[in-house]
């Protein structure tokens, strides 16, 4: 039994009735009215479109095909979180995604599908009858920020939860496009010619930088047939990423003679300037973080591996450190970089002036490098794949948010197209620490949310 708050679809008030629902597939609850961007788009509609809406996704979940396949994804609970605890079982740390690529071919070929690893090292997978295109492409990324270093490091806790690196991030998300893929192979309703591409993808975390989604839709030569990109990335299902945050990428390195700690004492300290470069740069930041939020909203700065020097007795010889920049704006993200330059020559000229009054020998140097940049962009609120997500969402009583992050989806946006980064249901945390974990109650709702928005994006294509 489940309980939800519904608003009446032809009041112009928002009165609300207690419903209770039996049926083991809860449908047609409304989404809470809160203050949140997606309820408030849900109140925009009016009820003609809301009452189109409604009956459009009951229709499509009574399709004999649809139906069955939305039942099956809780009768396969087992089968699907076998296949997650293996899969995370496999390392796939960013740039070493090979063998975690191999199991995800393997595995879809044994489900019917023509599997290949293209130029990027993605894993993209198609039926036999679908392989021209056009799709819908359900992608899911196959790297983690940390890798187990043996199958034992996963395993499943006295209360049901999956622990070990990666297992919500993405193993939640690759689990969630193998479950996908078995009810596409095995019961595929006829909607139209539109096919389903499914993607496990390179290079989303860290450093990889959207590479293998960079190919994807850029590079590519099926790139130009996909009409819409639905990305998994972790578990949940209250968050729906529909604005792609903007990242830029620094390595900074300070290199200058070194030196023994006594004897050459006077010569530039290359970590005395990293650490005069990061405390400026926060602290410049600081001061303009609450003009730049409410100009162009946050932003946030992040150092990172940070390293350098050889003993406690020497003169470091060179200071390396990264930061990571994320905005929801290009402007700032420009104008931090900008400033980062501004603190790295100040701190520059400030160990070097220190060095010529203490009668030193050797100059400092500095290079700022950028390895990495995320495009912004957003989803357009009157694109087909934000009514689809609404009318899903609203049909299985999902109360989710309109989000900005970080994701895959952050390529296709910024190109214009349709995309958007949703959780694969369950839940999580601890991603990118050694406490990670992921429990799989409740995961078919998520896989119920993702097959119903697939189905829906190919019949209306």
């Amino acid at each position: 039994m489940r309980i939800c708050i519904r608003q009446h679809a032809y009041s112009t008030f928002p009165a609300f009735m207690l419903i209770l629902h039996w049926n083991p597939i809860p449908f047609h609850a409304h989404l809470a009215l809160d203050n949140s961007s997606f309820a408030a788009d849900i109140r925009s509609w009016d009820h003609e479109d809301m009452f189109r809406a409604r009956s459009g996704l009951r229709e499509l979940a009574q399709d004999v095909q649809i139906a069955e396949s939305l039942r099956q994804f809780g009768r396969e609970r087992v089968w699907t979180n076998e296949k997650h605890l293996e899969l995370c079982r496999v390392a796939a740390p960013t740039f070493f995604e090979e063998k975690r690529a191999l199991w995800m071919t393997e595995q879809l070929i044994a489900l019917g599908y023509e599997a290949r690893v293209d130029r990027a090292g993605n894993v993209v997978a198609n039926l036999p009858d679908e392989s021209k295109g056009p799709w819908v492409a359900v992608t899911a990324h196959l790297d983690t920020v940390l890798a187990p270093r043996n199958g034992d490091e996963i395993r499943v806790g006295t209360d049901g939860r999956f622990l070990g690196p990666g297992v919500a991030d993405n193993g939640a998300g690759l689990a969630g496009l193998l479950a996908i893929a078995r009810q596409h192979s095995q019961r595929r309703p006829k909607l139209n010619s539109t096919g389903l591409m499914l993607v496990a993808n390179v290079g989303e975390e860290g450093e990889g930088n959207l590479s293998g989604m960079r190919y994807l839709c850029r590079q590519s030569p099926m790139a130009d047939q996909i009409e819409a990109f639905l990305v998994l990335d972790g578990p949940g299902l209250e968050h729906l990423t529909t604005q792609a945050l903007g990242s830029r990428r620094f390595e900074i390195i300070f290199a200058g003679p070194g030196g023994h700690s006594w004897s050459d004492a006077g010569n530039p300290n290359a970590i005395h300037a990293m650490s005069r470069t990061i405390a400026d740069f926060l602290d410049c930041h600081g001061r303009r973080a609450g003009f730049l939020h409410t100009r162009y909203g946050r932003s946030t700065a992040n150092f990172s591996l940070i390293d350098g020097g050889t003993s406690i007795n020497s003169i470091p010889a060179g200071a390396r450190a990264k930061l990571d920049l994320r905005s929801e704006s290009t402007e700032v993200l420009d104008e931090l970089a900008e400033l980062l330059t501004d603190c790295v020559e100040r701190a520059l000229v400030s160990e070097n002036e220190r060095m010529t009054a203490m009668r030193g020998n050797g100059r400092l140097t500095a290079k700022i490098r950028e390895i990495g940049s995320r495009p912004g962009g957003q989803l357009a609120k009157d694109s087909r794949l934000m009514q689809t997500m609404r009318e899903v969402d609203e049909h299985l009583g999902i109360q989710s948010r309109l989000d900005c992050a970080s994701t895959d989806a952050n390529i296709p946006l910024s190109m214009g197209l349709e995309a958007v980064s949703i959780g694969a249901g369950g839940s999580g945390g601890g991603a990118h620490t050694e406490g990670e974990w992921y429990h799989p109650e409740g995961r078919e709702i998520g896989l119920r949310r993702i097959y119903l928005a697939l189905c829906q994006l190919i019949r209306t294509a």
